[in-house]
């Protein structure tokens, strides 16, 4: 059966989910040009038509793969409710919960990026992009006065190396940590971080 002739944006996209399922199953160091153009059954030449090189496609696919998790993010931090269940909604939800593809992708690109320059400059960008959007909502909770933080940037960074770490050990020894401590780990953490108290983090206003 012929396959369906797409337009240059559709087959990016395309070649960018197929990369992005590759590195998941395979990691980064193993991931091949032919190995993302045999998923779709198309030609080697197809992917270096549209990224010159396996590290520009490689760094294209993280950045993809990272924007509907940024788009989620936004979503939960613009609800129309206070910062502080805002952001507990945002801790637990960016939170490792088990072996979810999104960590492991995140960790092979971090392990990744100390080699590959364009990989790096990616996977930075992106991480002040969370970053930046959690100290903004910690700043506005702090001006209207829900709870005290002299320096939301500070915590929003505290909070997203902690989350973080707590994926690293998740994610490369199952079973170490269970859900529920790394839960209230970042429970705490987010109280400490805003000057409340933890029962304030699920308490409606």
């Amino acid at each position: 059966m012929a396959r369906v002739r797409l337009g240059v944006a559709e087959r990016r996209e395309e070649l960018l989910r197929a990369a992005v399922g590759q590195i998941e199953s395979r990691g980064v160091s193993a991931v091949r040009i032919a190995d993302v153009a045999a998923s779709l059954g198309v030609s080697n030449a197809l992917v270096l038509y549209h990224f010159s090189t396996k590290e520009k496609l490689v760094a294209a696919a993280f950045a993809h793969a990272a924007e509907d998790d940024l788009a989620q993010l936004h979503k939960i931090l613009g609800r129309r409710t206070s910062a502080l269940r805002r952001l507990r909604a945002a801790v637990r939800w960016y939170a490792p919960t088990g072996p979810a593809k999104g960590w492991r992708l995140w960790i092979e690109g971090w392990a990744a990026a100390l080699r590959e320059p364009a990989l790096r400059e990616v996977t930075h960008s992106l991480d002040q992009r969370w970053k930046a959007a959690l100290t903004e909502v910690i700043a506005q909770g702090a001006a209207a006065g829900e709870f005290g933080c002299a320096d939301p940037a500070g915590a929003a960074w505290r909070l997203t190396a902690l989350l973080d770490g707590l994926a690293v050990q998740m994610i490369s020894y199952p079973g170490s940590l269970s859900r529920a401590a790394m839960l209230e780990w970042a429970d705490d953490a987010l109280a400490r971080e805003l000057g409340v108290d933890r029962v304030a983090l699920t308490t409606p206003r």
